[in-house]
């Protein structure tokens, strides 16, 4: 893990919040809804990695 995230109380309760309607969505069903959000991550993450490499135009050779 690269960093540690501290939530205030306000902060808390409003995840808290968006953690059960989450939740709720998937009829209750916790495991169901872990699941999703770890493929949902992976397809995120997927996104940032491709963001975060140079495009095949951007790439010259120099020299």
């Amino acid at each position: 893990m690269d960093h540690i995230v501290r939530l205030d109380s306000r902060q808390e309760a409003v995840l808290h919040a968006v953690a059960e309607k989450f939740v709720g969505t998937h009829q209750g069903d916790v495991m169901k809804a872990l699941k999703e959000m770890i493929v949902l991550n992976g397809h995120l993450q997927e996104k940032l990695d491709a963001a975060a490499r140079p495009s095949p135009r951007s790439r010259r050779l120099v020299g």
